[in-house]
């Protein structure tokens, strides 16, 4: 098992930069590739960002991609989302998600991540 904590939301103006934090305890991080996705209200979970379990392959949806990255810290048991530029179409809920799959390539499915963490809300203004 493995538990995720993800940090670093908040109000920001459109054209802002944020960084989110998922920490991760329990079995050996680097085990597990990881996610991002994120909820906005009345809509469905979407899958933002991903990253294999070497940092060696990363995966964007297409609204964030140049915007975002997600780097990871396998020392530190630790990924993030850098987010930059962001506009008011960013809103949501954040959550960050391990993936035990044998063969990662940035899933979108949700169900193909194993845990969750209790995300954390993102709100940009115009």
């Amino acid at each position: 098992q493995v538990q995720l904590v993800e940090s670093g939301g908040g109000l920001v103006q459109a054209g802002d930069s944020l960084r989110l934090s998922c920490a991760a305890s329990g079995r050996t991080f680097s085990t597990y590739a990881m996610g991002w996705f994120r909820q906005a209200p009345g809509k469905e979970r979407e899958f933002v960002a991903g990253i294999s379990r070497r940092g060696d392959w990363t995966y964007y949806a297409d609204s964030v991609k140049g915007r975002f990255t997600i780097p990871r810290d396998n020392a530190k048991s630790t990924v993030y989302l850098q987010m930059n530029s962001l506009k008011p179409e960013d809103t949501a809920v954040y959550y960050c998600a391990a993936s035990s799959k044998a063969v990662y390539s940035g899933s979108y499915d949700p169900r193909d991540y194993d845990y969750w963490g209790q995300g954390t809300q993102v709100t940009v203004s115009s």
